[in-house]
């Protein structure tokens, strides 16, 4: 049984009822009271799901077994060999790249990995990247480039690793030269963000022809935590900071920064993970099926073009309030 989060009261309840008729011997009626109360699951948890509050939802992409990266490269690609180091300083093992096979196509397939157990965890980071993993997730781009293989990046990162050893070894630049060399890459470049899109972290690897984003994850330029704490100094206030991080599928698909949202099971990708990889599937094949009919020319033009319109609202008069004065700004 996967860990209930807080806001699943409702759910926990009926689960605990379920494993207490489990234990009893099995009797037709006991059957058929577990089967109702399974039903009964499902509908809640549905109903809980289709309400879920911003800050809910970045509970749900940081559940603990919420599929990762490696989890979908076992169950979709084939024949996965992945690249180690950056050839300049080590192995990140944050950031995870290799050659596969991906339904009889040869792909690069490249993305964050945050670990499951504590050892996992230890060895990947918790998904924090150094200098290092942006310089190999690079490295082994410009070999896909070089034989004509598409790219798909899994995005699921809390940030870019913030130690001091990150910014003696250049984490800023590392992730700024990803941005430039990735908008160049003359392939086609597919990115989906599974879990947490955060930060310069998620965008050191996330820059594409066409992004992807399951339903529940979530993609912001900072935790709503650290946002809390800068503007409020308090990270209490990190429900008020991811409403207004407007950091959910539905809003970055209003607001144009992603290209398509990828449906979850009920209660989340960790309930069903093959359901959640079967609609993953569904949505790459689809994306990447369109991208290799257009020239190399083409998708770098136009990827250039979709970065440059992020953030960009329209254009028009805007209120801007001063002291005791209203001074129009044209945006």
């Amino acid at each position: 049984m996967v860990d209930t989060l807080e806001f699943e009261e409702p759910v926990a309840v009926l689960l605990k009822e379920i494993e207490a008729l489990s234990q009893r011997p099995q009797t037709e009626g006991r059957d058929a009271e577990i089967a109702g109360l399974r039903r009964r699951v499902t509908q809640v948890r549905r109903e809980i799901f289709s309400r879920l509050t911003p800050w809910q939802r970045v509970l749900v992409a940081r559940h603990a077994a919420r599929p990762h990266m490696l989890d979908y490269v076992a169950r979709l690609f084939v024949d996965f060999t992945e690249i180690h180091g950056d050839r300049r300083f080590a192995d990140d093992e944050a950031i995870v790249a290799g050659f596969a096979q991906y339904h009889s196509e040869a792909v690069l397939v490249v993305g964050h990995q945050k670990g499951r157990d504590t050892q996992q965890k230890i060895k990947r980071n918790f998904g924090y990247a150094r200098p290092e993993g942006y310089r190999k997730a690079l490295r082994a781009m410009r070999l896909a480039e070089k034989f004509h293989r598409p790219i798909i990046v899994f995005v699921d990162t809390p940030a870019a690793y913030p130690g001091v050893e990150s910014e003696e070894r250049g984490i800023a630049e590392a992730i700024a030269y990803n941005l430039r060399e990735m908008a160049l890459l003359a392939v086609p470049i597919l990115i989906i963000v599974t879990g947490e899109g955060g930060s310069g972290g998620a965008l050191g690897i996330a820059v594409g022809d066409r992004i992807l984003m399951q339903e529940f994850a979530v993609y912001s330029v900072i935790p709503p935590e650290g946002c809390a704490a800068i503007l409020w100094r308090d990270a209490v206030k990190k429900v008020e900071a991811a409403d207004a991080l407007k950091l959910t599928a539905v809003d970055l698909l209003k607001y144009g920064i992603i290209d398509a949202i990828v449906p979850e099971p009920d209660g989340g990708a960790h309930q069903d993970p093959d359901a959640a990889t079967r609609a993953v599937d569904a949505a790459l094949s689809d994306a990447l099926t369109r991208l290799r009919a257009e020239p190399a020319e083409t998708l770098v033009n136009r990827r250039y073009e979709k970065y440059r319109r992020i953030g960009r609202l329209g254009a028009g008069i805007v209120d801007i309030p001063t002291t005791g004065t209203t001074k129009n700004t044209t945006t």
